[in-house]
């Protein structure tokens, strides 16, 4: 058991398909300037627009046989749309019944024979289509396409769109390490940014994450992207939006710090509309980056609660561990999380159910419904227990011990030498943390549960310290709050002598400067010894000066790892005493330090005698 304590009309331009509704299934033209200045005829969009109501690849193919013969752009449309459909109903490659149409294949032959002669729209919308499902490589239809557009690059005078659509092409064909992809991106580095439309820019960020690897190359080009894309950012549909923060993460655009912002910003107004994939990758970005926004946490707050039931558990997932790296204290969707999770445990992966639940630790939170996740989670482990790696499930087991509910049936589990052969696994010796985290968790059961009697840690697997500068079950605190402090205690103790630091409890955790702890003797009549006298020492004061770092992101509820440790000290015969920083922040001068800190170190003493 987990124990518990206390869109028309016409328009002037040519026909191109958007690369940002690939996979979407719907096909619209896009209006791209156009140096012949041709009137695109409304014919084009009514068929479109039709094209788009037919979800079926037999529909498309009964549609365009009774037009014949089509514009090689209506006809490479017809195509997109084919494979568009195919795509979405979870088909890899096309089936054989359209590949035997009578009508798919005098389209196909069209473009195998005539690829010299087509348009640059059509010839980059056909190689489009049938990039998006398995055609055989040695295809004569692709293998002409393919080569027809490599001819077009050569040869220069591709507008943008169809250099960024084909870009895209040639990757799902061929790969990042295609020839021609240097060339277009050589072509593209020519071009006026001003002259992208967003999807455009978008379009490119996704071709540079293709090839990531080679960054470094085309740097001076990103960062002329990540300054132009400042302009473009309210332009952005939720897909576009999402599309560009991932292209950032992949392409490791840390110096790019003002367009994550700005994305920020605009995503608020998005997050109802955002699908649950773009959702995931918007917040993975913000926590790569390191961002976050309190009116995005706001929009996000609503969204979820209003969607809990029904998000996907990948989502859910993100949401809390977004939140849990930010140290973002959200209860309305913390509890939305955990009433998702009681409802739908089952669907929750082991990766996943630990995203879920060590953010409820680390922030110290407990939901209106702690009995039913933990019972929940309780039932779930037992019934799963192999399934669970070792690090994931001592992460969750000691996630739930932050916060309470210790994990006492489980214990022996954990404590056992298969266990830890399973946790070291194929290294030389069990990593700092995991130890730390078994320690603690010994610790939890000799100190919070009385009443186990099971296994214990061999002496072996645990640590001496939990601060350490790798793996810290503490936090260190800012050294200038740690200063005042110490000033303060010299005025009113009158001398350096009577309150020390860098002192470690016969249970690791350390009353350190560098944790910004101190510990006061005192003796039986209340006296304050030196902290050099260990003898007739009948109470002991933990001083925890506690910075912002140890609260939730602009609260006053202190963290997981500092709650247990001041409850453990506790339970050690130590006083504990809080000096907040919000309350040191609050005084005025050295005379109030000082009255501030005997009021708490001595509020029933009038005076101080040393």
């Amino acid at each position: 058991m987990f124990a518990r304590w206390s869109r028309g009309v016409c328009v002037r331009g040519s026909l191109h398909y958007n690369p940002s509704l690939a996979g979407s299934g719907s096909i619209m033209p896009v209006v791209k300037s156009s140096t012949r200045k041709t009137e695109t005829p409304c014919i084009h969009l009514m068929f479109y627009r039709r094209l788009n109501d037919l979800d079926s690849s037999a529909d498309v193919l009964h549609f365009i046989g009774t037009l014949q013969p089509l514009p090689d752009s209506l006809a490479a449309g017809a195509l997109q749309r084919i494979c568009e459909v195919e795509k979405k109903d979870g088909n890899h490659k096309l089936p054989k019944g359209i590949l035997e149409n009578g009508v798919f294949q005098d389209l196909c032959v069209r473009f195998e024979q005539e690829s010299p002669s087509l348009s640059d729209t059509a010839l980059v919308t056909a190689l489009q289509a049938l990039s998006l499902l398995y055609v055989g490589p040695q295809s004569n239809l692709l293998l002409n396409l393919v080569a027809e557009s490599r001819h077009r690059v050569k040869r220069g005078g591709l507008e943008v769109r169809s250099l960024c659509i084909l870009g895209e092409s040639l990757i799902r064909l061929q790969g990042p390490g295609d020839e021609t992809l240097e060339l277009i991106i050589y072509q593209l580095q020519g071009e006026k940014l001003e002259t992208f439309a967003p999807e455009d820019i978008v379009a490119l960020y996704r071709i540079l994450q293709a090839c990531a690897e080679k960054v470094d190359r085309h740097q001076a080009f990103l960062n002329k992207i990540n300054s132009f894309s400042l302009s473009v950012v309210s332009t952005l549909s939720p897909t576009l939006m999402s599309q560009m923060l991932t292209a950032l993460v992949a392409l490791d655009q840390t110096q790019a710090l003002p367009l994550v912002i700005k994305l920020g910003k605009y995503a608020v107004r998005h997050i109802p509309h955002f699908t649950h994939e773009e959702l995931r990758k918007v917040l993975e970005a913000f926590i790569y980056f390191g961002h976050n926004d309190r009116f995005f946490t706001t929009a996000l707050e609503r969204h979820v609660a209003s969607l809990c039931l029904t998000l996907d558990p990948e989502v859910i997932s993100t949401v809390t561990e977004y939140c849990g790296r930010k140290q973002i204290l959200s209860r309305p969707i913390f509890d939305a999380v955990a009433e998702t999770f009681v409802g739908q445990s089952e669907k929750f992966s082991p990766r996943q159910v630990s995203e879920l639940i060590e953010p409820f630790g680390k922030l110290n939170y407990l939901p209106p419904n702690a009995s039913a996740l933990f019972r929940k989670l309780e039932n779930l482990l037992l019934t799963r227990f192999d399934y669970f790696p070792p690090k994931t499930l001592l992460k969750i087991l000691h996630s739930c011990s932050l916060i309470e509910c210790h994990p006492v049936n489980f214990m022996a589990k954990i404590f056992s030498p298969y266990f830890l052969q399973q946790l070291q696994g194929e290294e030389s010796s069990v990593d700092r943390l995991s130890l730390a985290q078994l320690t603690q968790l010994f610790l939890t059961s000799v100190l919070e549960c009385p009443f186990y009697k099971g296994r214990k840690l061999l002496p072996k697997y645990q640590v001496r310290s939990f601060l350490t500068p790798c793996c810290s079950l503490e936090t260190p605190v800012d050294f200038q709050l740690y200063k005042s402090v110490r000033i303060g205690l010299i005025d009113l103790l009158g001398a350096r002598m009577y309150f020390a630091s860098k002192v470690l409890t016969p249970y690791c955790y350390t009353i350190a400067s560098s944790a910004a702890d101190v510990e006061i003797k005192l003796d039986e009549e209340g006296l304050v010894l030196p902290f050099t006298i260990d003898e007739d020492v009948h109470k002991r004061l933990a001083l925890c000066i506690d910075d912002p770092k140890r609260f939730s992101l602009n609260s006053r509820h202190l963290l997981g790892k500092e709650a247990i440790k001041q409850r453990h000290l506790r339970l050690l015969g130590y006083q504990v005493v809080q000096i907040p920083y919000y309350e040191i922040e609050m005084l005025k001068s050295r005379v109030e330090l000082v009255e501030y800190l005997q009021r708490k170190l001595f509020p029933h003493n009038v005076g101080i005698r040393w």
